[in-house]
């Protein structure tokens, strides 16, 4: 493991892993406790629009997807509560339409788009500074506004009735949490791609919540476990030749299914 560690390639990919973790770590366990785990989904496939533009613009892809993504999140959240219609049908018209849009700009973009294959599905080991310059970035931002709002979104994920009648602005803290996810996803493009951000977003968050239910512990377990099987997952993409996103995702799946083994173990 150590060896491979004298590569700049690997360096950055092991910092990338870090901040994916922390992002991950923080934001799934709302996501997780208040149970939107697809709205996560749909906001990383929306955001491929943004990857298509710009590639239109001959812009950093990953830059401009960050708009285009909180666009996506707050227009999931006023179509689903300014409207009659259903959470999961704006999630699915928003994700269709995004993913559409991406598909539409990288066709009227000239030439061929070598690296699209890695924004579809991961390339941790072609990570460049400047992204994790912005990985950095956007990691301090989601840090600093869940300090910030953090007994507002503690009370709306458990009970946002209750929050409402003590005087929580729901709405409000709603379409700022759909950014923060939007953020994470946005982070995440680069480690695991628009198809499987939904797995690191949410699988450490869910291993983590069948040992404690303390919502600081549980974030902090979440980054911890993050961290480990991210770099796993990595080290043996790298060892077996393998592609990197999807590696990570499959020790993912597998450490979630030990732990639901483990848990069972444990209570029996």
């Amino acid at each position: 493991m150590i060896e491979i560690l004298q590569y700049e390639f690997m360096r950055n990919a092991l910092i990338a892993a870090v901040l994916a973790s922390v992002a991950c770590g923080i934001v799934g366990t709302y996501v997780v406790i208040k149970k939107i785990v697809f709205i996560g989904g749909g906001i990383s496939h929306a955001a491929f629009g943004g990857i298509g533009l710009g590639y239109l613009l001959g812009i950093n892809p990953v830059l401009v997807a960050i708009p285009f993504s909180l666009l996506s999140a707050l227009g999931i959240g006023a179509i689903s509560k300014q409207t009659k219609v259903s959470e999961d049908t704006a999630i699915g018209m928003l994700w269709t339409v995004g993913m559409a849009l991406g598909i539409i700009f990288i066709s009227m973009s000239p030439g061929y788009a070598p690296d699209l294959f890695g924004y579809l599905f991961g390339s941790i080991l072609t990570v460049p500074l400047f992204d994790l310059a912005m990985m950095l970035l956007l990691d301090a931002v989601i840090v600093l506004i869940v300090c910030l709002f953090y007994k507002e979104f503690t009370a709306m994920s458990f009970d946002e009735d209750f929050s409402k009648v003590v005087g929580v602005p729901t709405k409000a803290m709603y379409l700022l949490l759909l950014c923060l996810i939007s953020l994470s996803v946005v982070v995440l493009i680069r480690v695991v791609g628009v198809i499987m951000v939904i797995a690191l977003l949410t699988i450490p968050a869910a291993i983590s919540r069948q040992f404690t239910h303390d919502i600081k512990k549980l974030m902090l377990l979440s980054i911890f476990t993050g961290i480990v099987l991210t770099v796993s997952g990595l080290w043996i993409s790298y060892t077996l030749d393998l592609a990197s996103g999807a590696t990570i995702v499959l020790v993912l799946g597998a450490a979630f299914l030990f732990s639901l083994l483990l848990k069972r173990f444990v209570s029996s």
